[in-house]
């Protein structure tokens, strides 16, 4: 059948270079899928086309038995008639003769029913055998998609993660953050080295005003003119 050559495709397709790329086996599987649905919507059509032969082979089969049947009761039925006296003897024989050769070609169409009825009965067999075998694969390509759909997943997340990975260059990473340190601390000492020199500067501020500093002289200076306006002698000259 055509539905095992599309699976030996598909099994075929997943060994060349298309199973680099992981979603042409998707395509081509689910294709495959759905050529079997198509095949396994013709083969129904098919047995149900088949099934009516089948059926009307047994109908015709019984029509015709019934007129076998039919045609040897009237012979019969005239016979009797003519050993009755009820009717005409060489009469009786000429209708019980064409009774018994109209039986005999009902017969023939019985054989010849009969014969269509077991032929159409074993394709229906052959069909229900193939249809049975395309929704089994149809099945199992299900599920063989669904694995590989949930595969493709998996490698795709990896392949991403592992290029991530494969991108990172950790040396340069290492050598960022060493020069990165290396600032940080020539910042932090030059910060250090800028607050010691503040200090310094404030220092020696501090020093020169302390040893410039004449508010104690000048305040004994206005003391002493202060006594000298209100007539007291100063206690040094005492």
């Amino acid at each position: 059948m055509n539905i095992f050559r599309r699976l030996f495709k598909i099994g075929e397709a997943e060994t060349n270079s298309a199973i680099d790329k992981m979603e042409d086996p998707i395509k081509m599987t689910e294709q495959g899928i759905r050529d079997m649905k198509l095949d396994l919507d013709k083969s129904l059509e098919a047995l149900a086309q088949v099934k009516a032969l089948a059926i009307r082979a047994r109908n015709d089969q019984e029509e015709h038995q019934s007129k076998v049947d039919d045609y040897q009761n009237k012979a019969i039925i005239i016979l009797k008639k003519a050993h009755a006296k009820d009717m005409d003897a060489a009469e009786a024989d000429r209708l019980a003769q064409e009774a018994l050769v109209q039986k005999e070609a009902a017969e023939q169409q019985v054989l010849r029913a009969r014969e269509e009825s077991v032929k159409f009965d074993n394709n229906v067999a052959q069909l229900q055998k193939s249809i049975q075998t395309i929704k089994a694969n149809i099945g199992n390509w299900e599920n063989e998609l669904k694995t590989l759909k949930a595969r493709v997943k998996v490698s795709n997340a990896t392949k991403n993660l592992n290029k991530q990975m494969a991108e990172l260059d950790s040396t340069g990473t290492v050598s960022m953050l060493e020069r990165m340190k290396e600032k940080v601390a020539q910042e932090e000492a030059l910060a250090e080295a800028y607050g010691d020199i503040a200090d310094a500067s404030k220092s020696i501020d501090e020093e020169i005003d302390k040893a410039a500093d004449t508010s104690k002289s000048k305040a004994g200076d206005e003391l002493e003119k202060l006594k000298q306006q209100l007539g007291m002698k100063n206690s040094k000259d005492e």
